[in-house]
């Protein structure tokens, strides 16, 4: 029996090249075998408290590279020179003044009582001027936000104030995350490449990528510390992971690597205490540090303006709307009727310090050297090793515009003039 199946076999094995249908036998070449080339992909990058001159540590082989072989300018933040409201110039295009995120800590005389702080994600707060992620969103444009200050929050929309966090209405981009601190440099690179390997389909076309280590230890440290330079080194090393798995993936990128201020060493020492002007029950302080915003108290206007406006020693005061114009700042409701802004690397605040600090801090004027901003631009729309003058960095937006294919922005504070002759594309 075993023989029979053995010959039958056999026989069945040699019917079967006469039955198989005919293949060719020309071999496939490698262009054959190889996926459609992707198009490039724009990554706006941003390192929190990041001053260009960190470059020079010696700790940065990735962004010098990028640096040498890319676009580079010392930027100018907008004012004041804070986290909140110059991540949303650079994602709207316009000043704070005009987009209304005017500080990390603000009100609205439209919302008495209520406060805002980097936690706020009611989109109130947001909606005075468009990001770049809803525009492109809104034209059929991908996007995903690994982190960015207002990237979580649905704009345009409506919050229920009896039910908080549920909103009405509003636009994200496809993919976004709530921001963490404890989600580390590496899991924020993984998430990046993780969109990038998916099909065309649903693979952003503009990412953003935020890391805040290097603004950390800058206040902690002070600029100048050797646990500041660590840190930088080790969002050095993250850069070149991106790089690393941009490669392994074959997809070309154009890179936007910018910082939203600089850091300026301050110390208890160098601290200006509002108490030595007026009585404390004469003002209510908003928000104080490198400037103070504060309002008189009801009755007080009078005594407060001859006491306080002017110049006064590592500090100068002004009514809102007598803010220098240079700083395109004073005319927005959120702005306290009175603003005092500190010598770089002095403090205000409403009495003097019980103890002692030294560290470092940012919101001063923004054409400071210590408050500098990085930019760097990488990739196949850009020049090799160009270095351009600074810019406020409201024309970053008219630029990631220019890359994702998407028309000028009506009434944007910045333009792309800056980068004209640095685009290989237009």
């Amino acid at each position: 029996m075993q023989t029979l199946f053995r010959i039958a076999a056999l026989g069945l094995a040699a019917m079967l090249p006469a039955c198989a249908p005919q293949v060719s036998q020309t071999p496939r070449t490698v262009a054959d075998a190889a996926p459609a080339a992707r198009e490039p992909v724009t990554i706006l990058v941003s390192i929190d408290g990041f001053r260009p001159d960190y470059l020079d540590r010696g700790v940065t082989p990735n962004l010098s590279r990028l640096k040498a072989s890319g676009v580079f300018s010392r930027m100018i933040p907008s004012f004041p020179s804070k986290t909140f409201p110059n991540h949303w110039a650079i994602a709207t295009g316009e000043y704070p003044d005009h987009n209304g995120i005017t500080a990390n800590k603000m009100e609205d005389p439209r919302r008495p009582g209520e406060v805002f702080n980097m936690a706020s994600d009611d989109p109130f707060w947001w909606n005075e001027a468009k990001p770049i992620w809803v525009a492109a969103e809104q034209a059929g444009i991908r996007t995903a936000t690994m982190f960015w200050p207002g990237s979580n929050v649905a704009w345009g929309g409506t919050m229920d104030k009896d039910w908080p966090h549920a909103v009405t209405g509003g636009t994200r981009p496809q993919d976004w995350q709530q921001f963490a601190q404890a989600v580390s440099g590496t899991q924020r690179v993984n998430a990046v490449l993780d969109w990038l390997r998916r099909p065309a389909g649903i693979r952003p076309k503009l990412v953003t990528l935020y890391f805040d280590t290097v603004d950390t230890a800058g206040h902690a440290h002070g600029p100048q510390a050797k646990e500041t330079t660590a840190v930088v080194a080790d969002v050095d090393d993250k850069i070149g992971m991106l790089l690393d798995g941009l490669e392994r993936l074959d997809q070309p990128a154009n890179l936007i690597v910018v910082s939203d201020h600089g850091m300026a060493a301050t110390s208890t020492a160098r601290t200006v205490a509002l108490d030595r002007f007026l009585p404390a029950e004469d003002i209510r302080v908003v928000e104080s540090g490198p400037y103070a915003s504060l309002e008189p108290t009801k009755g007080h206007e009078d005594e407060v303006a001859a006491k306080l406006l002017g110049k006064h020693e590592h500090m100068t005061c002004w009514r809102k709307q007598n803010i220098p114009v240079r700083f395109h700042y004073g005319a927005n409701r959120r702005i306290p009727p009175i603003f005092c802004l500190a010598e770089t690397g002095w403090s205000i605040a409403p009495t003097a310090p019980a103890g002692s600090y030294s560290g470092g801090n940012h919101g001063y004027d923004n054409r400071a050297p210590e408050m500098a901003a990085l930019f760097i631009a990488h990739g196949p729309a850009f020049a090799d090793g160009a270095n351009l003058p600074p810019f406020p960095n409201v024309d970053v937006e008219p630029l990631l515009r220019d890359l994702i294919g998407l028309p000028a922005k009506a009434g944007a504070d910045g333009t792309d003039a800056p980068f004209q002759q640095v685009l290989t594309t237009h």
